[in-house]
């Protein structure tokens, strides 16, 4: 007798947050593997010390990825619906500090839809272009200061973003910085195929992938620094011996003050003051898109 196919076991949130930390680790592990590495230092090279940024709010004012999307949209990848979303998405993040792993998944997913079937080729020339056009005027000049000081003294210094590797290695050429790590879009062929290797590079992925480089490149990871604004980064931070926060949202900056790290804040009053609206809630959330709506109109 044949017995009919059980139905399937319905997925429990433990098994997504599972599921959501092993492609944390992928995208780590990923995003390590492509980054882009400096093989011959400088004469005064300090080989065993590093530094790590983190690149929205802390190398850069802004997300990155709103700057790659506002680029792409003028050239046609989606339309202005599309963007809204996916910048309101962002917003809701950024602004309500949950990390939902379905609404994560429903991020990456509009994310990725819009480079499929694209070449690797083509959004790096256009990556070239978007950096000129929407990010070199909205880098730091403090934290990119602090950049420069680590080459200075021989270290190497990376990215670290949740942005495609692809614009990361954009903005680290740019910066003359030794490389960056990456989310990993997958593709065959120099297509992108709409899939992640692993997931996003955020919270643990990041420490997953500082780890894999300073394994690789013989770093002391005592001797190294990380910079970051958010504290969702604080799995990247707590790995080193110097971690420095950087436009701190307020849950990075009272951790850093209880545990005496560096706090750096190069924004005005004013823009510190909207950094607060995150605790705002639904009202945060408003106002984010009622901005966003608004700069997609001009």
């Amino acid at each position: 007798m044949t017995r009919p196919p059980s139905a399937p076991r319905p997925v429990s949130p433990a098994d997504r947050r599972r599921n959501l930390k092993s492609r944390s680790v992928l995208a780590g592990q990923a995003a390590a593997a492509s980054a882009e590495v400096e093989i011959a230092l400088a004469p005064q090279a300090d080989p065993r010390a590093a530094a790590f940024f983190d690149v929205d709010n802390t190398i850069m004012q802004g997300a990155s990825i709103f700057h790659l999307a506002r680029g792409l949209y003028r050239r046609d990848f989606f339309s202005g619906r599309d963007l809204l979303g996916a910048v309101w998405q962002q917003a809701y993040f950024r602004i309500s500090g949950i990390e939902d792993p379905e609404h994560i998944a429903k991020a990456r997913s509009s994310a990725l839809s819009f480079i499929a079937g694209h070449s690797v080729a083509e959004l790096e020339e256009i990556g070239e272009e978007i950096f000129d056009e929407h990010m070199a005027h909205k880098i730091w000049p403090g934290t990119r200061a602090i950049a420069q000081t680590h080459l200075d003294r021989g270290q190497r210094v990376w990215l670290v973003t949740a942005a495609p590797i692809e614009i990361a290695q954009v903005i680290a050429r740019r910066l003359g910085l030794t490389g960056a790590l990456g989310t990993v879009a997958e593709h065959v062929d120099g297509v992108y195929t709409g899939e992640l290797v692993g997931e996003m590079l955020h919270g643990e992925g990041k420490a997953v992938a500082v780890r894999a480089i300073a394994e690789r490149e013989k770093l002391d990871l005592a001797r190294c620094s990380a910079y970051s604004d958010s504290s969702n980064d604080l799995p990247m931070l707590s790995l080193v011996g110097h971690p420095c926060a950087v436009n701190p949202d307020a849950t990075l900056r009272s951790h850093a003050k209880a545990n005496g790290w560096e706090i750096r804040d190069y924004r005005t009053g004013r823009r510190v003051a909207l950094a607060g609206a995150r605790s705002a809630g639904v009202a945060g959330l408003a106002v984010a898109g009622w901005q966003v709506a608004r700069r997609l109109r001009r």
